[in-house]
């Protein structure tokens, strides 16, 4: 019966320190894994406060007479971003891994490389990954000129748990 105890108190101990934490034991960093072709640019440190986890930043134009900005935003499982809306909209294009969108008073949608979301202008929702794998999308920027962010409130564990079941 010891012996049982102590396996599981063992069990508990290594799931709680490696399970959802992006850092390794010895405080180094999880790298982040090649799951598109797109770059993974870099931690999306700016916009952190909005997020539940690290995510990845890379701009993938820079031509801003073309005004059509395009983004890899890389998400570690697990993390996604808070509600928010753009006042132009926008268009989600899934690169890599498993994540889901979802609309303010609908049923999330799973995405899958390849997978297309365009989202209207003012509409609440929030993107990220699935609990248990990396993601990354093409956020990209509908109406430049004009678009705004709106950051809401955070995706509760709760809210987040009933999506993705």
């Amino acid at each position: 019966m010891k012996y049982l105890q102590t396996m599981i108190a063992a069990t508990v101990l290594i799931l709680g320190t490696s399970c959802g934490n992006p850092k390794k034991e010895n405080n180094m960093e999880t790298p982040v894994p090649k799951i598109s072709d797109f770059p993974v640019g870099e931690e999306n440190k700016a916009f952190a406060q909005y997020f539940s986890g690290r995510s990845w930043l890379a701009p993938l134009t820079t031509n801003k007479d073309l005004n059509v900005p395009m983004n890899n935003v890389t998400f570690e499982p697990g993390c996604r971003n808070n509600w928010h809306s753009h006042t132009g909209g926008q268009i989600l294009i899934a690169a890599g891994g498993t994540g889901y969108y979802q609309e303010r008073g609908k049923a999330a949608v799973r995405m899958e490389p390849g997978d297309v979301i365009e989202i209207a202008p003012n509409v609440e929702h929030w993107h990220g990954a699935a609990p248990d794998s990396w993601f990354s999308h093409i956020a990209i920027t509908s109406n430049p000129q004009t678009n705004e962010n709106k950051w809401l409130e955070p995706v509760t564990d709760e809210q987040y748990a009933e999506a993705v079941k």
